[in-house]
C-alpha cells in the first residue's frame, strides 16, 4: 500500500514539476471563493458587474486590472462582447463568488495578441470577484421579511409615506442607511420622488411591515449610478420597514373600543372635558401619555385649544367611553411637527379614555334612587342632618366615604360647611330617602381641585339621608313654630310671682319646646344655649327677669330670641 501511494505522489510530482504538457484546450475554472447562498448564477445575456486582476500565465505579471482603474468591469455575457474564454468562464458564477479563470491563448486574443499588452500566444489568468448579475427581463423582486398580524390599509400611489431603510449593493455593501441619520425617509409614493423600482416596491405595503426590495440598475440609478456610494448599473438592495401612511384626502379614524352602557348625554362643542389618552406613531412607538404623569388632560371642546384632529374626535363622546383616534398629519402637527417630540408629516394615534366633561352651565343633576312612603319632614336651610355618602370621581375612583369615619357626617343645611352642589343635593331629603348627586366642578371644587379631588372634576355621590333635626335660622338660638304668646312674661313666669329665675325660664323653654311650640338650635347643647338667652334678658344681671326688663328688650332682639 505504501509503494502505491508513493508511485502516485511521484508520478503527481513528476507532471506538475519535471514535465511540460501540452497547450491547454479549453478553460480552466478554479472556484476557490464560493458565498454560502447562491440565489442566482450567470446565464448567457446576463449583465455583470466585476472586478478583476489579469495576469499571464507563464510569469504571473499582471497585464490589467479593474482594482487598479478604481472602478468595476461592466459586460453581457454570452454574445460575444468579451473574449471567449471570460464568457465561457463567468458562466455560473455567483455574486461574491472569486474564480480563477484560465483562458488558453485560441480563446483569448490568439496569435496576433493586442494592444501591445498581450504578446501572441500568450496564456491569460484572471482572478474574478462577481458584484452584481442581472437581465434586462429582471424586474422588481420583493420578499416579505414580517408582516402584522393586522394591517387596516395598504400603500397606494399618491400615499405619503414614511419608512426606514438599509441600503446594500448586491453584493452586500452598504450604501446608505436612514438608521445611521435616526430618521425616516420621507415621501409621495408613486409621484416620481422615488426610483422607479422603489415606487414599484412599496406599494401594498401595511405599516410595521418589512420587506426586501431587490431593484435592477435599469428602474435604480443606471448608467450614472448615484454619487459616489452607488457606481454605474448597480443593483440595489434595501431592507425597509413601514412607519408611517396616510392620503391627503385622509380624515379622521374612530375605533369605538368600549361604550358604557346608559349614556344619556354625549359631548359638545363648548363642554369642558377630562381624559386620559396614550399617543403613539403608526409603527406602536409612543410618544406621550397622561396616565405617566398621572393627570388628565383637561381642555374645551371645538375652540381651538387642541390639533384640529382631536377637537373634530373629542365630540359625541359619552363619560367612560374608550375611542381609538387616528389623526393624519394635516389635521395634526403636519409637514412641521413638534421639536424632537412628533417628526415631520407623522400620522398620530391616540387611545383615549374619558373620565368626565361638563359645561359651564350645567345645574347639580339629582336623581332619587329610593324615597321612603312616610315623609313627614324634608331637609332645608338651617337644618341639622346626619347623612352617610360616597364621594367619586366619574370613573368611579372612590375619593371620601363617610364609611371611613364609622360614622354619618354631620351638617347643617345653609351653614356654607359643604360644596355648593353637595348642599343642593342633600336639600328636600327625607330620612330614609337615598339620592345619586353629580356635582359638576363650578358647584364643586372649581378648577383648582382640593385635596384628592382633581382640577375641575365633575364629582359623584351617593347619598342617604339618616337624621333630620329641623334647625332655626343662623343668628337665633330659639324660634316660636308659629306666634308665641300674646303676654310673653306672665306665660314665663309660671308660679305667678313676677320675676322669672334661670330654672324657671329653663322649665317654661323646654316646655316650648316639647309642646312642639318652640325650637331650640340644634346640634348645640340646650342647657348652653338657654343660659344665654337667659343671660341675654337679665339686663341688670341680678339673676333674674323681672317684666320691665323683657320690656325694655328691642322688638327685634325679643323676636330673635323669644
Amino acid at each position: 500500500m505504501d509503494l502505491i501511494i508513493f508511485t502516485v505522489l511521484f508520478c503527481l510530482h513528476d507532471v506538475i514539476v519535471n514535465c511540460n504538457p501540452g497547450p491547454l484546450v479549453d478553460v480552466v475554472v478554479d472556484r476557490y471563493e464560493i458565498p454560502k447562498v447562491c440565489p442566482r448564477e450567470v446565464q448567457t445575456e446576463d449583465f455583470i458587474r466585476y472586478h478583476f486582476n489579469g495576469t499571464f500565465y507563464a510569469d504571473g505579471k499582471k497585464f490589467d486590472s479593474s482594482h487598479d482603474r478604481g472602478k468595476a468591469f461592466i459586460s453581457q455575457v454570452g454574445l460575444g462582447r468579451l473574449i471567449t474564454g471570460m464568457d465561457r468562464g463567468l458562466q455560473g458564477m455567483c455574486v461574491n463568488e472569486q474564480r480563477r479563470i484560465t483562458i488558453p491563448p485560441h480563446l483569448a486574443y490568439g496569435s496576433i495578441g493586442t494592444g501591445g499588452v498581450v504578446p501572441p500566444d500568450a496564456v491569460l489568468v484572471y482572478d474574478v470577484l462577481l458584484l452584481d448579475i442581472w437581465n434586462a427581463e429582471d424586474k422588481v423582486q420583493i420578499r416579505t421579511l414580517g408582516k402584522p398580524a393586522s394591517c387596516h390599509r395598504t400603500t397606494v400611489a399618491s400615499d405619503f409615506l414614511r419608512y426606514r431603510y438599509n441600503g446594500t449593493l448586491l453584493s452586500g455593501a452598504a450604501f446608505d442607511s436612514s438608521y445611521s441619520r435616526n430618521g425616516t425617509y420621507d415621501t409621495y409614493l408613486g409621484q416620481g420622488d422615488l426610483i422607479k423600482g422603489m415606487d414599484e416596491g412599496l406599494l401594498g405595503m401595511c405599516v410595521g411591515e418589512r420587506r426586501l426590495v431587490i431593484i435592477p440598475p435599469f428602474l435604480a440609478y443606471g448608467e450614472t449610478g448615484h454619487g459616489t456610494q452607488v457606481p454605474p448599473q448597480a443593483t440595489l438592495v434595501f431592507e425597509v420597514l413601514l412607519v408611517d401612511v396616510f392620503n391627503p384626502k385622509d380624515d379622521l379614524i374612530v375605533e369605538l373600543k368600549e361604550v358604557p352602557e346608559g349614556c344619556t348625554r354625549r359631548t359638545l362643542t363648548g363642554d369642558y372635558i377630562r381624559y386620559h389618552y396614550n399617543g403613539s406613531f403608526q409603527d406602536g412607538t409612543a410618544f406621550d401619555s397622561s396616565y405617566e404623569r398621572n393627570s388628565t388632560y383637561n381642555t374645551y371642546i371645538g375652540k381651538g385649544y387642541v390639533i384640529r384632529g382631536m377637537d373634530k374626535a373629542l365630540h359625541g363622546l359619552c363619560m367612560g367611553e374608550k375611542r381609538r383616534i387616528t389623526i393624519p398629519p394635516h389635521m395634526a402637527y403636519g409637514e412641521g411637527g413638534v421639536g424632537d417630540l412628533i417628526p415631520a408629516s407623522a400620522v398620530l394615534v391616540f387611545d383615549i379614555h374619558v373620565i368626565d366633561f361638563h359645561n359651564p352651565e350645567d345645574p347639580v343633576d339629582i336623581k332619587v334612587t329610593h324615597k321612603p312612603r312616610d315623609c313627614k319632614a324634608t331637609s332645608e336651610a338651617d337644618d341639622l342632618i346626619q347623612y352617610r355618602y360616597n364621594c367619586s370621581l366619574m370613573d368611579g375612583t372612590l375619593l371620601y366615604s363617610s364609611d371611613q369615619f364609622d360614622t354619618p357626617s354631620i351638617t347643617t343645611l345653609g351653614a356654607d360647611k359643604v360644596i355648593p352642589g353637595l348642599e343642593r343635593g342633600l336639600g328636600g331629603m327625607c330620612v330614609g330617602e337615598r339620592r345619586e348627586v353629580v356635582v359638576p366642578p363650578h358647584w364643586g371644587h372649581g378648577e383648582d381641585g382640593a385635596g384628592e379631588v382633581p382640577r375641575s372634576a365633575v364629582l359623584f355621590f351617593e347619598l342617604e339621608l339618616v337624621e333630620l333635626k329641623k334647625g332655626v335660622p343662623e343668628g337665633y338660638m330659639f324660634v316660636w313654630l308659629g306666634d308665641g304668646p300674646d303676654l310673653l312674661f306672665p306665660a314665663m313666669d309660671l308660679n305667678g310671682d313676677k320675676e322669672v329665675p334661670l330654672e324657671e325660664f329653663s322649665a317654661f323653654i323646654v316646655l316650648q319646646v316639647e309642646e312642639g311650640k318652640g325650637r331650640l338650635r340644634p346640634g348645640v347643647d340646650a342647657d348652653g344655649i338657654i343660659k344665654d338667652m337667659f343671660n341675654n334678658q337679665d339686663r341688670n344681671k341680678d339673676g333674674k327677669i323681672v317684666e320691665g326688663e323683657l320690656d325694655d328688650e328691642p322688638e327685634q332682639a325679643r323676636r330673635d330670641e323669644l
